[in-house]
């Protein structure tokens, strides 16, 4: 599958209705953003199963400032629609391949369930 550009129209119904997003916060005047898509191309070849969304921050600015994008590129990844990785940079070929595992290895429903556990003390 080949990378999709999304807007803020099609944000919350793109991670929401998808098992794994990754999405890369990019422009087109910004250099590591320009040497970051074709490491984000190829992986969304290689990776059939995940939706690789851009969101252009120059045409998407409302929605850059919602998700408080900072600096781009930046990198956030949903799984079952919950946010599970959220990064500022340009990730090498390898260490993006190593996310892409861990996000496919994590357990959301565990991981709210520990979240869970430990937060629930009761309110006076």
């Amino acid at each position: 599958m080949a990378t999709r550009d999304i807007t803020a129209e099609q944000f919350n119904d793109t991670i929401n209705d998808n098992d794994i997003v990754l999405v890369d916060f990019w422009a087109s005047w910004c250099g590591p953003c320009r040497s970051f898509a074709p490491t984000f191309a190829k992986s969304s070849e290689e990776h059939t199963d995940v939706v690789f969304a851009k969101v252009d921050t120059e045409a998407e600015q409302q929605l850059a400032a919602a998700a408080q994008i900072r600096s781009i590129p930046t990198l956030m990844a949903f799984k079952k629609g919950k946010l599970v990785f959220n990064q500022a940079g340009a990730l090498p070929p390898a260490a993006l391949e190593d996310l892409i595992k861990q996000v496919k290895d994590f357990d959301v429903e565990a991981a709210e369930a520990a979240a869970s556990a430990e937060g629930n003390t009761e309110e006076a």
